[in-house]
């Protein structure tokens, strides 16, 4: 039976239990409940049965203001501050999350060794890593005689104690699983750890004016450790990804409240650390040789930024009862339904089929202006006919077929026309100065005509 006020939170999906059990009726996971609180000490004064009449009130005030925007922190990594929206905010907090190895605490040092380069006092705690590891990466990335304050330590209560006394432009915190506050009986890394060092720091951040970015671990679904609420409570999200075996990592905004989300940076990862992409596009479309059957270009939006992508396609013919659909970059879902499209109204039968997809450089495309392009790649792989060389493709389909349009189309054509592209297979567009041949068509069937018969 439950003690008087005790409230039993299970530390692996956050869920609260009116007593304790051995396995959590939310997520089934075993003696992952502990108590997080316990009922008031005898004398202690009890919390009032309503809070009616004894506030101070609350001043309200207008839209209207004349306080400027503060300036944004520049940290001199240009990619970082275009995903934070133009630089670093001061009093934000960012949550950084990214697979084990991806890069996220080289990425987070070359932010800090650079800002600190530019006149910024800059702190970077470490839970995870030792000083002296910390110094022989920034030998590494050149960047030992960067005036960073390195510290290595997990209490928060010390952490804390340190920064309200010193005054730091950017604090970053390597990682959020690994600080421990005395104020909670539950390990570093549980669900009531994170959420109490996550709201304190934020807490920080607000009241002292200072950047703070916690760098957060991801569970095997990809999805940060620890509670949703910890995401709830700072400014910005971004995910740092990678595919093994590629050297290109993408830095991507879910959410941030001083900038646009799905805004997007790239790196590539080398002996020295991470390399600025200035052009994301020339760097995933590859040498410029003869496109091969089942290769089509995508033109899409990452954010602002255009990019092209060679999305390709292989079609054959399947060995075992049970064709295969294999998808890597793209939804599977959506490839189920362009592949269901193409059957039910073009007539193409993929039945006896297996079916390859993939975004070529390691880039993960997340919207449904893909369709057409890869549509394209599937029926160039079918056919056996190649699209040419300079054309782009971009375009959403419906299910009835119908080829519709999508949002910022002149931005993408610009795009193709500035890295030498000269035609472009699109639904009916309103731009007027398109600078490249445009091919529209408003039906897939006639796209496939177009692919198969090589008329642009």
């Amino acid at each position: 039976m439950a003690r008087d006020g005790a409230i039993y939170v299970c530390q692996s999906c956050g869920a609260v239990h009116g007593k304790w059990s051995g396995q959590c009726g939310a997520c089934g996971q075993w003696n992952s409940i502990v108590e997080e609180s316990r009922a008031a000490p005898p004398g202690a004064m009890k919390p009032a049965t309503s809070a009616a009449g004894r506030g101070r009130g609350v001043q309200f005030e207008g839209l209207q203001s004349e306080t400027p925007e503060p300036p944004r922190i520049i940290t001199g990594v240009a990619e970082f501050d275009r995903v934070c929206g133009g630089g670093v905010v001061p009093g934000s907090a960012i949550l950084l999350s990214g697979d084990p190895g991806v890069g996220k605490s080289t990425l987070l040092l070359d932010v800090a060794g650079r800002a600190a380069l530019s006149g910024r006092r800059v702190a970077y705690i470490s839970g995870e890593e030792a000083v002296e590891q910390i110094r022989a990466r920034a030998r590494r990335m050149g960047l030992e005689t960067a005036p960073v304050e390195l510290a290595s330590a997990t209490a928060l209560r010390d952490i804390l104690g340190t920064l309200k006394r010193e005054k730091f432009d950017i604090v970053i915190v390597d990682s959020i699983q690994t600080l421990w506050s005395d104020a909670h009986e539950a390990g570093p890394g549980s669900v009531t750890q994170v959420r109490a060092c996550a709201g304190e720091m934020v807490r920080l951040a607000k009241s002292q004016g200072v950047a703070v970015v916690l760098v957060g671990h991801v569970t095997k679904d990809g999805q940060v450790a620890g509670p949703r609420v910890v995401e709830h409570m700072v400014d910005a999200v971004l995910s740092f990804e990678g595919e093994r075996g590629y050297p290109f990592r993408i830095l991507r905004a879910g959410k941030n409240r001083f900038g646009a989300t799905d805004e997007i940076g790239v790196f590539e990862m080398g002996d020295a650390g991470l390399r600025e992409v200035a052009n994301p596009s020339a760097l995933f479309l590859g040498e410029g040789r003869d496109r091969a059957p089942g290769a089509a270009v995508f033109a899409g939006i990452e954010g602002s930024r255009p990019v092209l992508v060679e999305m390709q396609a292989l079609v054959s013919k399947s060995a075992y009862g049970t064709p295969r659909r294999a998808v890597v970059g793209w939804d599977t879902g959506r490839l189920a339904m362009v592949l269901a499209v193409l059957e039910a109204r073009c007539g193409f039968g993929f039945g006896d089929q297996d079916v390859y997809l993939n975004v070529a450089g390691g880039l993960r495309i997340n919207e449904p202006a893909a369709d057409l392009a890869a549509a394209a790649a599937l029926i160039s792989s079918a056919t056996d006919t190649p699209l040419p060389q300079g054309c782009v493709v971009f375009g959403e389909i419906s299910l009835s077929g119908e080829v519709r349009a999508v949002g910022r189309a002149e931005a993408r054509l610009r795009e193709a026309q500035k890295l030498g592209f000269d035609q472009a297979l699109t639904p009916p567009l309103t731009v007027k100065d398109k600078g490249v041949k445009v091919t529209s068509v408003t039906r897939l069937t006639e796209a496939v005509e177009r692919i198969s018969q090589n008329r642009y």
